[in-house]
């Protein structure tokens, strides 16, 4: 079905109000049923980014990320099985993994006395389980399911539909007898940048898919 930009438009508008969760995706297909689920994931996703890109800066102020972090100490203390970061994020329109990876980084920070790296910043966030805090480990767990547009659950997601489209193009070549290189033998013959497939001789083709 071929989406116009008047219906890209219309479904870009009903994004503005809602937060990037996958609750609010299933409230999107309920309002545009004409649409396919991975269509309206795409517009979700791009139009969320510009979001992000866009309040990026006020959410990681020393300010903003002591108010965060402080509410939510304050929630747990509450009822630490409640969605407190979840909620948090939601409320700030913020995307939920990566408020997550802010209270993550404010924990370890105060724990160990000094900024912890990166690596095990996405060490953790990729496994909860090695957080030192059951319940903030729960909780950023709770932010990672429920985000469908960040985080590394989204990340390998995306990388698993990247190697399926890439088997699948290295399978139409070879169908047609089509000479290439791969990203492997690009690297080895030095290239900076490095395509999944480069053809060894131009050709003008058309794929039917």
């Amino acid at each position: 079905m071929i989406l116009t930009k008047a219906q890209y438009e219309e479904i870009a508008q009903c994004l503005v109000a809602v937060p990037p969760t996958r609750q609010s995706l299933r409230k999107l297909k309920q309002r545009f049923p004409s649409q396919s689920q991975s269509t309206l994931l795409s517009i979700f996703s791009q139009e969320y980014q510009k979001h992000i890109k866009r309040t990026h800066a006020k959410h990681h102020t020393v300010e903003a990320i002591e108010t965060y972090y402080q509410r939510y100490l304050s929630g747990v203390v509450k009822d630490g099985t409640a969605p407190v970061l979840l909620e948090l994020a939601n409320e700030v329109d913020y995307a939920p993994s990566l408020m997550a990876r802010i209270i993550l980084e404010r924990f370890l920070q105060e724990q160990e006395e000094s900024p912890p790296s990166k690596s095990i910043i996405n060490s953790m966030l990729r496994d909860p389980s090695q957080i030192p805090d059951g319940v903030l480990a729960n909780q950023v767990y709770q932010c990672i399911v429920n985000d469908c547009c960040y985080g590394p659950l989204v990340g390998c997601i995306k990388h698993a539909i990247g190697h399926e489209h890439e088997v699948l193009l290295r399978d139409l070549l070879l169908e047609r007898n089509l000479s290439f290189l791969d990203e492997d033998q690009l690297r080895a013959k030095g290239y900076d940048k490095t395509p999944d497939f480069i053809l060894e001789v131009p050709v003008d083709l058309v794929l039917d898919w």
